[in-house]
């Protein structure tokens, strides 16, 4: 299977500023394993949208996944109580 490219919109950098460092980790080592397998055990589609959905401790990562072109885009990652605002 081929590799994805991972990309980041603009505002995750902003989602990162506040996210604590030891979750930061987890949640980038999370990020790059999507383009290995970006439908992993666990992941969900979001209602209504062509997004998924991948939990990483009480942090949510919100991507979307672009088949014909191999890429994963990055939309938003923030704490679970705001993911969704």
């Amino acid at each position: 299977m081929a590799a994805y490219k991972l990309f980041f919109k603009k505002s995750v950098q902003k989602d990162f500023d506040s996210i604590p460092k030891k979750d930061l980790k987890r949640i980038l080592s999370r990020i790059e394993s999507l383009s290995e397998d970006p439908r992993p055990k666990g992941c969900e589609k979001l209602t209504g949208q062509e997004r998924y959905r991948l939990r990483q401790g009480r942090y949510r990562i919100v991507y979307s996944i672009q088949d014909d072109e191999l890429t994963v885009w990055v939309v938003k990652v923030a704490h679970r109580k705001d993911i969704y605002r």
